[in-house]
């Protein structure tokens, strides 16, 4: 009788346990991206912002509907991609969030809310009140830590444009930077929308903010060896510019890829025609994902980056006909939210971008 009862009882714990067993087990493929969500504010003021063109009552007439509207095209474009992969991402960096209230707003659209999104934020000291944010899903992927990292001009490489006094004046967006584990290697992301082309002169800012990414990147390495980094963002800069190139030492070629180095998929797709948004008439992928050399790399049995279009390229821009225009002037690019001042209830004027990380 005994033995019958023990049976029962673990059998009970068996049942009672399988749920949270399964919760926890973790993806051999995981999708790692990076989308930047052109203007997604609230319709609230938020105190000490520009925000006022995305009021009710601002230039944009910025209206709960139209915002309703906004978060349900996020939601489909992240649900969409799921569909595409068979799997929602992992990780998704993303950018020009007016805070985290509307990232709470977006992982509870209905399109997306069973992926149970988690969010990664700080308030940054852009004038504007835009930041970077991450979403990750808690079943793949464990938050260790995270930080925000000011843009400052303490660089001994860089000449400055700016005078002293327009340095002291300066605001940009913070670099998000975020640790943890999935299964049990541990990965650190830095997600990052750097310093816009607007005034033509602003390369140098570019520059220094890829040289803190790079600065901070090469400090974790130094403090947990073999951690896996991956860096994206709105670069506002192609591949092959200096910002990329330079400093953040892009490379083409998982050959060249040493241990300062990162290698830049989205280099030799621009080359090939491919493109994350039209910028001034232009096709440009400002939208990059780098990895370090120990994801282009990996020991045997650990996460890799993997190849995904024509088996020939790592990353890919993800557009559907939805995503984009299809009359006028702007025809064949991202449908963006407005256009010349009208709100075309579009999406975004950038392409999403990914990587897929594999350990098969």
């Amino acid at each position: 009788m005994r033995k019958v009862y023990s049976i029962v009882l673990a059998f009970a714990a068996i049942l009672i346990l399988a749920p949270f067993a399964g919760a926890q087990k973790v993806q051999k493929t995981h999708v790692i991206g990076f989308y930047n969500l052109e203007n997604l504010f609230d319709t609230y003021h938020d105190e000490g912002k520009n925000d006022y063109e995305y009021l009710p009552d601002g230039a944009n007439q910025w209206t709960d509907v139209k915002y309703q509207k906004k978060l349900h095209n996020m939601a489909e474009v992240i649900r969409a991609m799921k569909d595409d992969n068979k799997v929602y991402h992992t990780v998704l960096g993303v950018s020009e969030i007016e805070n985290r209230n509307v990232l709470e707003d977006l992982v509870s659209q209905p399109e997306i809310a069973d992926a149970n999104f988690q969010i990664v934020h700080y308030d940054g000291p852009d004038r504007r009140g835009v930041d970077c944010g991450l979403l990750y899903r808690p079943d793949q992927f464990t938050l260790l830590e995270s930080r925000s990292i000011p843009f400052t001009f303490d660089s001994q490489s860089i000449n400055f444009s700016m005078t002293p006094e327009e340095q002291a004046n300066f605001r940009t967006r913070d670099i998000l930077e975020v640790r943890g584990t999935i299964g049990d290697e541990m990965f650190a992301f830095y997600v990052t929308h750097l310093p816009s082309r607007i005034g033509g002169k602003s390369g140098d800012l570019r520059s220094r903010g890829a040289e803190i990414i790079h600065e901070n990147a090469m400090s974790l390495m130094e403090k947990y060896p073999g951690i896996k980094i991956v860096v994206m963002g709105d670069m506002n800069d192609n591949p092959f510019d200096e910002s990329m190139v330079t400093y953040l030492h892009g490379k083409e070629n998982i050959s060249e890829v040493g241990k300062e180095d990162f290698f830049d998929p989205f280099l030799s797709m621009i080359k090939a025609g491919y493109g994350s948004l039209a910028y001034q008439g232009v096709w440009c992928i400002f939208d990059i994902i780098m990895v370090n050399q120990n994801l282009v790399n990996p020991a045997k049995g650990t996460f890799g980056i993997q190849p995904l279009v024509k088996k020939k390229f790592y990353g890919r821009v993800f557009q559907q006909p939805f995503m984009t225009q299809q009359e006028g002037q702007y025809k064949g690019t991202p449908k963006r939210t407005s256009s010349n001042g009208a709100f075309i209830n579009g999406y975004s004027d950038h392409y999403p971008t990914y990587i897929v990380i594999s350990n098969k």
